[in-house]
């Protein structure tokens, strides 16, 4: 029936995709390496290391641009945490973030409204119109085969690890994989390679110098670094609380939200203090309680009923099975202690503890089904519940991969830090990056890295700052090492351990591993390594491809208008002083002078400093002045730049009426392509 089925969904997904027929997916995958298998050492354009979520964008993306790709990843299955029990798009913002990952998502929805219906509760709980999207691993894995399968320039590699990398002064110019059973190898060389792994494996042997395990509060000034003890309390008792202004603008963020509260640092305790410990890791099981579909663990091997009886706390817990076809993911056992092990092992050791993760998940399933040590009514409440017997069949129905949060962190050339997703001083937003490539919406947390507990504290290390971060820009140095100068990492990228928590979300990666293949191409078509294209030509690229590179409250929906290339554009450079981007609203004259002004300081680059002129902005747009028409406004502009009258010619090309009023999306659309006119 498995079989059947899963020729029925390939079927419909073909349908859906208007793609020839594939095989079952009973069958090897070997159809997706459409190519011929690299030989010892083939040559790439680009070379990408991970089929994660962030590797399988910027593998589409790249080759849809006309690289020559290679994707290569240490498991059969291809997709990361999409395929191994997430189930749920981590964000907080419902709007497109960038084509590969709306792309993705759309498929989704299309997937459950043509198989069931637009009116079925499958597809109702996708849940559209929402931003947590929701699916099934095994239809997200479909999904991911026949979009990769779609791209014949894209040669993939199942079954391959790191092994060793080459280097030709400050560039990598090889690197050998190694089979991950039995003896065999293959060498590749690329232009640029991209580690979209989870672990960052292949920036470790290339030479990127990495750091495993937590900051001091002192390093980077950041309030929740280093050892720390917390609790969630009621804002109204906060000892350090936002003041109203702060709170109200995060209250009214166009983004999910959850229960208000604040986070209190428990003292003494919470030394802030550097150690080399990262947040804890879990197996996504996957649980239903449809008898049809569910499967109830028997009995592990080496079970201890008194571990489990001490080590956890057990209760009727209702699980909220909210994914399609009444299924869930769960979020713990965590097993803190293994989490570093697994990282800085080989991969003999890190099967090693998905084994324990495994192992520790039935037997805390297996124990609270049948232990008599519990009461009846707790034992007959998680007998409703089993994990669901279409996921994972050949696993046990278990997840094959660890949900690995974090791991290493390359040090690039930037860091995003804890300040970056937290409100700028003077400004109603965070901090500005004029080489944003991305944004994050998701709060700043970090999960338990240790078990230690002090008073009625979270375990040590667990941070949730629901109501205390906003949306930030994510800077182009931080896909950057500082050597070697052609790898990118979108994944283990350059960030403190808790700026992470705002970045380490397969949407964020997503967009990042997108971006990445744009870095790439940038880079091949140039002739020059990563580390060397222009972050201006870069940004204003994917600006026009309608990444989403400065978040605001008023563009959801909209992402097809006119305006939406500038506004992204402009967003970064400090013409914008909060996240109210007003594309409609009518500009000031005080407001437009102060924007021909940078526009100067821009073209000349002197006196530039994105986030001070956005300190002003944020002081004219709270006044309600004079408004300008076009006219004028194309003229000041004019003056600002050289040569002269290109504004004044845009704006009729555009179709903006002179002696119109101009709104600031038209204001910014003119500015945006002004300063696409070189220099002269």
């Amino acid at each position: 029936m498995k079989t059947q089925a899963s020729k029925m969904n390939r079927r419909e997904l073909i349908k859906i995709f208007g793609m020839a027929p594939l095989a079952s997916i009973a069958e090897p995958l070997n159809l997706l390496a459409r190519k011929t298998a690299p030989s010892s050492a083939d040559t790439f354009q680009l070379v990408i290391y991970g089929a994660t979520p962030a590797g399988i964008a910027c593998a589409v993306r790249a080759a849809r641009e006309g690289l020559n790709v290679l994707l290569v990843h240490h498991s059969q299955r291809l997709g990361g945490m999409f395929i191994n029990g997430l189930g749920i798009m981590d964000t907080l913002y419902n709007g497109s973030r960038s084509p590969m990952y709306d792309e993705f998502r759309q498929s989704i929805y299309q997937y459950y409204r043509q198989r069931y219906g637009t009116n079925s509760p499958q597809y109702q709980a996708t849940g559209p119109g929402i931003s947590k999207t929701k699916y099934e691993a095994y239809v997200a894995e479909e999904l991911i085969k026949v979009w990769v399968a779609a791209e014949p320039g894209i040669t993939i590699r199942k079954g391959y690890y790191h092994g060793s990398a080459g280097k030709t002064g400050d560039v990598s110019d090889h690197v050998e994989f190694r089979a991950m059973e039995g003896t065999g190898s293959f060498s590749a060389k690329a232009d640029v390679f991209v580690d979209c792994s989870y672990e960052g494996d292949l920036a470790a042997i290339a030479g990127a110098p990495c750091r495993i395990g937590r900051e001091s509060k002192e390093e980077y000034g950041e309030k929740h670094a280093g050892v720390i003890y917390t609790k969630d309390i009621d804002p109204k008792n906060a000892t350090d609380p936002l003041d109203k202004d702060q709170a109200e603008l995060i209250r009214n963020l166009n983004l999910y939200r959850y229960k208000e509260t604040s986070t209190l640092i428990i003292q003494p305790g919470s030394t802030g203090e550097a150690d080399s410990t990262i947040q804890g890791f879990n197996l996504r099981a996957i649980v239903t309680d449809d008898p049809g579909n569910k499967v109830l663990p028997g009995r592990p091997a080496h079970y201890d009923a008194g571990h489990f009886k001490e080590r956890y706390q057990h209760k009727a817990e209702k699980l909220t099975l909210s994914r399609p076809n009444n299924k869930s993911s769960l979020a713990r056992p965590e097993i803190l202690g293994l989490q570093n092990k697994y990282v800085e092992g080989d991969w003999a050791i890190r099967k090693s503890v998905i084994e324990q993760y495994k192992q520790e998940l039935l037997g805390l399933f297996y124990f609270r089904q049948n232990d008599p040590s519990l009461p009846e009514e707790i034992r007959t409440h998680w007998r409703k519940y089993g994990f669901a017997k279409d996921e994972f069949p050949d696993n046990d129905h278990i997840p094959y991969e660890l949900y690995i949060r974090e791991a290493r962190r390359i040090r690039g050339r930037a860091v995003f830090t804890e300040h970056d997703a937290q409100l700028s001083n003077g400004l109603k937003r965070a901090p500005l990056h004029e080489d944003s490539i991305g944004i994050t919406e998701w709060f700043l947390d970090s999960h338990a890295c240790t078990d230690r507990t002090i008073d009625d504290s979270k375990e040590e290390g667990e941070v949730m700052l629901k109501s205390e971060t906003v949306p930030g820009q994510i800077p182009l140095g931080t896909l950057l090492p500082l050597t070697p100068r052609n790898l990118i990492v979108p994944v283990c990228l350059s960030a403190s351990h808790i700026g992470l928590g705002a970045l380490r979300l397969e949407p964020v990666w997503m967009q990042l591993g997108e971006a990445s293949a744009y870095i790439a191409v940038e880079a091949v078509q140039a002739g020059i390594a990563p580390a060397e294209v222009n972050a201006d030509i870069l940004t204003r690229k994917l600006a026009s491809k309608r990444f989403m590179l400065s978040f605001f409250n008023d563009v959801e929906g909209r992402e097809s208008a006119p305006w939406y290339p500038a506004i992204q554009y402009l967003g970064a450079r400090g013409f914008f002083g909060s996240y109210e981007a007003k594309p409609e609203s009518k500009l000031t004259k005080a407001l437009a002078e102060q924007w021909a002004e940078q526009v100067k300081y821009f073209r000349e680059k002197k006196n530039w400093d994105a986030n001070n002129h956005a300190l002003k902005v944020a002081q004219l747009e709270e006044k309600n002045g004079e408004k300008i028409k076009a006219k004028f406004f194309a003229e000041m502009i004019d003056n600002a730049v050289r040569p002269a009258h290109q504004a004044s010619s845009l704006m009729r090309t555009m179709g903006i009426a002179a002696a119109t009023t101009i709104s600031r999306g038209d204001a910014a659309r003119l500015i945006f392509e002004t300063l696409a006119f070189p220099v002269k």
